[in-house]
């Protein structure tokens, strides 16, 4: 879908400035939103970190500048959030609070249905509670 010959999600997004609204609006629904309130007790009391961290990994992830690899090294995803509970219900709103972000964001309908299905298979595969392959 996109490629080389093509511009990356990042520029298609707008760039650090399209992310961070991305990141933000996220972050804002997952703080204020009832349904979200499973994954954001899952948060530090602020969310300024997890916010920085966020906006630094989907800039390399979507084709923009490397900033988390940079700064933290490998991203190890699945690692990092070990240490918490993540089922169906944390994926789903996670998923619930990205998806509204996204359609509230100004991008071309093509990158949007990328992402949405770009950060589904993410999600899922952070589950690590309820999980057939987990035993």
């Amino acid at each position: 879908m996109l490629g080389p010959e093509r511009p990356t999600a990042y520029d298609m997004i707008g760039g650090e400035a399209g992310v961070r609204r991305l990141v933000d609006r996220f972050y804002d629904l997952m703080d204020t939103a009832p349904e979200a309130a499973g994954i954001r007790a899952l948060h530090a009391g602020s969310l300024k970190v997890s916010r920085e961290k966020l906006y630094l990994f989907l800039s390399g992830w979507m084709g923009g500048p490397p900033l988390y690899v940079e700064r933290y090294g490998h991203p190890m995803l699945r690692a990092r959030h070990l240490p918490f509970s993540i089922g169906e219900k944390e994926r789903d709103e996670w998923l619930w609070c990205m998806e509204r972000a996204l359609v509230e964001q100004e991008m071309p309908d093509m990158l949007r249905d990328y992402l949405r299905d770009r950060f589904r298979s993410v999600a899922e595969h952070m589950r690590n509670q309820g999980r057939e392959d987990e035993g």
